[in-house]
């Protein structure tokens, strides 16, 4: 049998009524028709033989195909079962390739990784569904086993990951992302690059962990309550999003620490960095007034 040119339209969708598959929209199934697009993004993964790539919705294999042909294995997570034929069909070839079925949200994606990777250095890279790249996004940092993330989003949160303090797209996942990571944005990739056409553009961006954080804080899990806070309730002044969001704290320990930081209880959560959230979170551990 001939070799399916997993990014040709035709013989995708003849690959596709072969094996009875219907796109989903719950499961945001939008896949590549433009051949440089995954060769680009495993190109910028970083993938290499002594990479482990864990890829989240392979679809029909065509960056896991590029993966498999750089990397020394491949691991791709895929939740819809419909897909099982094709994926036989598209990556029976490749020994380096192993399909995880299951949610990629709900799986111990460090687990996965530790027990496949043996000395590989575990990288992601993948084209993620759009309904769920943040949960995703947060779960590959949180898993803590990932030298790099390689990922293809839509466009907005892209901009919302590369924001900076007092702009429109800046909210409490820039800074948990920032805390965690350095991001890059490489490249957007336009709706017809994909079947179906998806209503919005993507981009790559890579996330890399960083050794330390930007600041040093003493209770990390206090900060994120204050961040989570000061977003909650974006057209509050500072002072009544922490008041009001953190819980435990009354308004005159808000203020005390507030001032104590050197920032005004006037200010909006949006225009602060992840430096003065760490300052405030520590000033209201000192404070102590509950």
């Amino acid at each position: 049998m001939a070799e399916i040119r997993l990014t040709s339209p035709a013989e995708v969708k003849a690959l596709l009524e072969r094996h009875g598959f219907r796109f989903s929209k719950a499961l945001g199934q939008n896949f590549l028709i433009d051949p440089s697009v995954p060769r680009r993004i495993a190109e910028a993964s970083g993938a290499d033989e002594n990479a482990l790539a864990l890829e989240v919705g392979p679809g029909v294999g065509c960056l896991t195909s590029e993966l498999a042909r750089r990397a020394g294995k491949v691991v791709a997570i895929e939740l819809d079962n419909a897909l099982r034929g094709v994926l036989a069909e598209t990556l029976g070839e490749y020994q380096n390739v192993e399909i995880v079925w299951g949610d990629a949200a709900k799986l111990d994606l460090a687990g996965i990784v530790r027990e496949r990777a043996g000395a590989l250095r575990p990288l992601v890279c993948a084209n993620l569904p759009y309904s769920v790249t943040t949960p995703l996004l947060a779960a590959f940092i949180e898993a803590g086993c990932f030298e790099r993330m390689t990922v293809m989003i839509q466009r907005e949160v892209a901009l919302r990951l590369a924001a900076r303090p007092g702009t429109k797209d800046y909210g409490a996942f820039t800074v948990f992302v920032n805390w965690h990571c350095a991001v890059r944005r490489l490249f957007d990739v336009p709706p017809e690059c994909f079947m179906p056409r998806p209503r919005v553009t993507s981009s790559v961006v890579t996330l890399t962990p960083r050794a330390e954080p930007p600041c040093g804080v003493a209770d990390e899990a206090l900060m994120f309550r204050c961040v989570r806070a000061a977003f909650s309730q974006r057209r509050k002044t500072l002072s009544n999003a922490l008041t009001n969001g953190l819980g435990g704290f009354t308004r005159e320990a808000v203020l005390a620490a507030l001032e104590a930081a050197g920032i005004s209880p006037q200010a909006r959560g949006e225009t602060l960095s992840a430096e003065d959230f760490a300052r405030i979170s520590d000033c209201l551990g000192n404070c102590g007034a509950h």
